[in-house]
């Protein structure tokens, strides 16, 4: 590779990288591009300002922008299989006589179905503001809580001040929530404000683990509303799409990492210790 690239052109050039890989060292950016380490800083720097990537220790991730929620009925084409993975593992954290919140989206309701395979829980209470979640609840040994509030057609959910009043009485010893993004400078986030309100009290309400359930893909997106900073998040449990350096980026900032797929056979597995 030459020397003698401009900016512009090297800027070109992460951003072709990142768009295929998402995550870079800055050591590979150098290589790659022949500068020195000190000038790759600097152009992730001005990449960053521009909003391109997001800087992490020793390199930068792309930065993808959410700014529109989608409907649910679209999500629920998006990666189907990695999210009944996710599920799964995610209902094995599960114990008999918990009380779990869990929120709109596609991924907790397969949280709720792969829960309802299960034959131990008969002392379980679910609350949560996901109707599609309560009514595939249908015939389980378990008591589910639907929130009143207003009706959300888009996200098939309810929200508002009666859903929010009526999640305070909860202290609940476990949440899932899912996200439509997740980023190391700006936690998890969506682009619903009424819904961030109900996941952010959530997250409140709960004493125990808060668990982000997300598939691979809402790695580096930004949305408008914050849910929930990454200090809160105890655990994400995600498929294995998620790179090891993105990975190994989240156990730096103390959040629990589980992967999710067939080679863990259903139930999930802790992302290993370096």
């Amino acid at each position: 590779m030459p020397k003698t690239l401009i900016p512009a052109q090297r800027h070109r050039m992460i951003r072709e990288y990142l768009e295929i890989h998402q995550i870079v060292r800055s050591s590979v950016l150098s290589e790659m591009l022949g500068a020195s380490e000190a000038t790759i800083r600097r152009d992730l720097e001005e990449l960053e300002r521009l909003g391109v990537v997001e800087r992490a220790y020793g390199g930068a991730i792309l930065s993808q922008r959410m700014p529109l929620e989608p409907a649910y009925s679209h999500s629920a084409l998006a990666h189907p299989e990695e999210k009944r993975w996710i599920g799964r593992a995610a209902a094995a954290m599960v114990k008999d006589g918990d009380t779990v919140l869990l929120n709109s989206g596609t991924t907790t309701t397969e949280v709720l179905r792969a829960l309802r395979a299960r034959t131990d829980l008969s002392n379980l209470i679910l609350v949560t503001n996901n109707i599609t979640l309560a009514c595939d609840a249908r015939e389980t040994p378990f008591e589910v809580i639907l929130l009143g509030g207003s009706f959300r057609p888009r996200a098939v959910s309810t929200v508002g001040r009666f859903a929010n009043d009526q999640l305070r009485q909860f202290c609940a010893g476990l949440c899932f929530i899912g996200v439509d993004g997740i980023s190391l400078k700006y936690g998890c986030t969506t682009p619903s404000s009424v819904e961030a309100e109900i996941a952010q009290t959530m997250v409140d309400r709960t004493r125990g683990p808060v668990v982000i359930v997300a598939d691979h893909s809402k790695w580096g997106v930004v949305s408008n509303f914050e849910i929930a900073a990454l200090e809160q998040v105890h655990t994400l449990v995600v498929d294995g799409g998620l790179s090891p350096e993105s990975r190994a980026e989240l156990k730096a900032r103390s959040v629990h990492v589980v992967l999710a797929g067939p080679e863990s056979g259903g139930n999930g597995h802790d992302y290993p210790e370096s």
